[in-house]
């Protein structure tokens, strides 16, 4: 294949633990010799709170309010903070650190790829930018994921509309991110903790300033299939790319539910 085909899998809906599983496989394949990259495309059943690799948990996360909406929470491989999964689209991105063009600094890598989440919103008939902050700190208090937009982050009408994070191992890089389709902020908020009723009402307020879904922003009701067509088209004209089945095998398979049950236990998502 050309440098400029790459792979493309949907691989559905699937559980929280699943889908943590798969994108690891994909970035140990990658480490292992198929330096092909891979767009991803996929989904979550029952939703998940995916929990940043090095994000602590004691006092942030409530593991019981998200027990109560039939949330599983995972840790993920990359960094940031927690990110709700439930209605939207989820896509990763696996491919060399040495890729042409591919800069070898994460925010630069981060621009090159967000090329692709630009033209997806830019298809939808929305005018997306990259995030300039006015300081890379954030809200150092907060644990959730979309109250603050960062630098690699996409915008529009001035309000966070998809997060992505990304790690790097054995010379790969794996990004994945978040494009929401709608929130529920009383089903996100009650997966944290809070001092106080007042203290989380404020933070409500806040994230709906700073954070938007695509049903939002488009005024109407908006299918899976129009956002994984809009995206699948915006990656390829983003990118200068061609989006080619990835064959998936039996073996394949099995690989991931053996790495799938890592991300079932307490000591891994518990582990901070």
């Amino acid at each position: 294949m050309h440098v400029n085909e790459w792979f493309f899998l949907d691989s559905g809906i699937h559980t929280p633990a699943y889908n943590m599983a798969l994108d690891e496989y994909l970035l140990k394949c990658g480490a292992n010799g198929r330096k092909q990259p891979v767009l991803r495309f996929y989904g979550w059943d029952p939703p998940g709170l995916s929990i940043g690799y090095f994000q602590k948990t004691e006092g942030k996360i409530n593991w019981d309010g998200a027990r109560a909406h039939h949330i599983d929470c995972v840790r993920r491989l990359t960094g940031g903070l927690a990110v709700l999964h439930h209605d939207e689209l989820t896509y990763s991105v696996v491919l060399p650190e040495d890729y042409p063009c591919m800069p070898h600094s994460v925010v630069g890598a981060y621009r090159v790829l967000s090329r692709g989440l630009l033209e997806g919103f830019r298809a939808l008939g929305l005018d997306a930018n990259l995030a300039v902050p006015e300081s890379k700190g954030g809200n150092a208090h907060s644990p959730v994921c979309f109250e603050e937009a960062s630098w690699y982050e996409l915008v529009v009408e001035g309000r966070k509309a998809a997060g992505s994070a990304q790690t790097r191992q054995k010379g790969m890089i794996l990004q994945h991110g978040s494009i929401p389709i709608s929130v529920d902020e009383d089903e996100l908020f009650d997966c944290f903790c809070y001092a106080n009723e007042r203290i989380k009402k404020r933070a409500k307020e806040a994230f709906s300033r700073k954070a938007v879904s695509l049903e939002s922003l488009l005024g109407r009701k908006v299918e899976l299939g129009e956002v994984k067509s809009a995206f699948y088209q915006g990656f390829e004209r983003g990118l200068g790319i061609t989006l080619h089945p990835l064959d998936w095998t039996d073996d394949d398979e099995r690989a991931v539910l053996e790495l799938e049950q890592k991300y079932k236990t307490e000591q891994w998502n518990r582990s901070r």
